[in-house]
């Protein structure tokens, strides 16, 4: 018995999203023509399905995403900010990302003094910093932004990538309980059901990470927390960070996070070069 070779597997996994691991077949014969027939089908469906995007346009399935956490966010009562992508070095020491550090290696360094923010948690520190001298209640602030890390090649990760972090400062009870409701209520905009584990952190000592099907999609943590001094922070807090691009492929059963972020290669999944 045989089974596909690994560049069969991955041409076919280009078109489509089916584990062909398990076939196996009698002889080599027999494989090349079972790849040649599930090939030319699965490459006309994805073909098919560029056609229905050129003939019935639609938002990027990314962007469809971001609007429903955006929304199911504001009802809940967050601002939405946009902050620079482009971050101080200083801003990473902030953050414990020092040469010493694992994420360290994976930031895209610009100069000496500035890099591509590898998470928006930098600067929603500066911004719930300034809007706490403009209100004595909570400050619920949310960002959906490009980041950037040295990543090795993944089905799970990209070099740029979408995250949505959110951030309660100063939340009306225990901001346990406030990060596991909002943490719903991404996942529900999401269309995904999920369960919740603790783990350690480099940065943050300890996350309550979301898992769909045994893959993470994100990281919570609380405060008061030890990196909150360095950003002249002093009260409670609740936070948590997603990956959207991981969230889609999740959600859209695809093989891979390279179909659902940016790409010159794929459409919504499909590959269209």
């Amino acid at each position: 018995m045989t089974g596909f070779t690994d560049p069969q597997i991955q041409h076919l996994m280009e078109y489509g999203d089916e584990d062909y691991n398990h076939m196996d077949f009698s002889d080599l014969a027999e494989r090349d023509k079972q790849f040649a027939k599930i090939m030319s089908r699965t490459e006309a469906a994805n073909n098919a399905e560029v056609r229905e995007l050129i003939g019935s346009p639609t938002r990027h399935d990314l962007s469809r995403l971001e609007c429903r956490i955006a929304d199911a966010l504001v009802a809940r009562g967050f601002i939405e900010v946009r902050t620079p992508t482009i971050i101080s070095t200083q801003q990473l020491a902030k953050m414990t990302i020092t040469p010493d550090q694992p994420l360290y290696k994976q930031v895209f360094f610009i100069d000496d003094k500035r890099a591509l923010r590898p998470m928006l948690a930098p600067n929603l520190y500066v911004v719930m910093r300034r809007l706490r001298e403009h209100t004595d209640g909570p400050v619920r602030i949310f960002e959906i932004g490009q980041c950037f890390r040295k990543e090795s090649k993944s089905y799970r990760h990209l070099e740029e990538f979408t995250m949505m972090n959110l951030v309660e400062l100063g939340p009306e009870g225990d901001p346990v309980d406030s990060l596991k409701t909002y943490i719903g209520d991404i996942m529900e905009a999401a269309g995904l059901d999920y369960t919740l584990s603790r783990e350690e952190s480099d940065v943050y000592v300890e996350t309550l990470d979301v898992e769909v099907n045994g893959t993470e999609v994100a990281s919570g943590a609380v405060g008061p927390h030890r990196l909150d001094a360095a950003h002249d922070i002093h009260e409670a807090w609740a936070g948590v960070g997603f990956g959207l691009e991981r969230l889609l492929m999740l959600k859209n059963e695809k093989s891979s996070v390279r179909k659902t972020g940016k790409s010159n290669t794929y459409l919504n999944g499909n590959k269209i070069d």
